[in-house]
């Protein structure tokens, strides 16, 4: 039997468990099974491990995305760049288990994200700079988009909502919602901008993925915008967790 599983706390509803429980069957994979390990405190990671010998893969949540970096024996270029992970692979040399650690979730926004730029999408406003904005701005870079973050209280290399001017508005045609704002049950919220000053011409794209429609992107659509929601962006970072595994 092979396991894989996802490590984070709380882990009250799970898309990955889903996801693989149904590739698994629906591709016909035997002897393989997706478990949810809530851990609270990373230091529980050993034990799991030898709790769960069959362990080959684990996917990585909030809170232990950045805290499981000094329990990994090698992390690759993205997540070290990104000071972030949410994939492991495990591997066993000679008695002795290797842990190496991926961001697959800048893959899976990456992927998700060039088939809808434009010409004009050369500036990004990113709302919010939580962890789920590093893997953003990783790819952002990579993309040569220069990008402008977007906070509610001050920090360094950031504008308040408040200071987000017309003309920013006007020049920074790609907006990427990476808030937890208008996420179920919450859908009622969202940031705080005047979108009655988009257009047609921008992107508005959200990492949020229930509802399938946020207000954030509601309020876009209703000005002419393009609009994303988060879903595809699950589906390829899961799949590449499954490469990953698998190499």
């Amino acid at each position: 039997m092979k396991t894989y599983g996802l490590i984070g706390y709380p882990l009250s509803h799970s898309f990955s468990k889903k996801y693989f429980t149904e590739k698994f069957q629906n591709e016909g994979i035997i002897n393989h099974q997706y478990e949810l390990f809530p851990i609270a405190d990373i230091k529980s990671l050993a034990d799991l491990l030898v709790e769960n010998p069959s362990l080959c893969g684990l996917n990585v949540t909030i809170p232990h995305k950045v805290n499981v970096l000094c329990y990994l024996n090698e992390v690759d270029e993205a997540a070290e760049k990104i000071g972030a992970v949410n994939c492991i692979s495990i591997k066993n040399f000679e008695g002795e288990t290797y842990l190496k650690g991926y961001n697959t979730d800048a893959y899976g926004f990456e992927e998700s994200l060039k088939p809808m730029l434009g010409p004009q999408h050369t500036k990004a406003l990113v709302l919010g700079d939580g962890g789920a904005a590093k893997a953003v701005k990783y790819v952002l870079e990579k993309l040569d988009i220069q990008y402008q973050v977007v906070v509610r209280t001050p920090a360094p290399n950031a504008i308040l909502y408040s200071e987000i001017t017309p003309q920013i508005l006007s020049s920074h045609q790609l907006l990427i919602n990476t808030t937890p704002l208008g996420m179920a049950p919450n859908i009622d919220t969202f940031p705080e901008i005047e979108y009655n000053l988009l257009g047609p011409g921008h992107l508005a794209y959200d990492l949020v993925y229930n509802p399938l429609e946020t207000a954030f992107l509601a309020k876009a659509a209703e000005q002419g915008a393009t609009i994303k929601n988060g879903l595809e962006m699950l589906y390829k970072q899961a799949e590449k967790a499954w490469s990953v595994w698998n190499k």
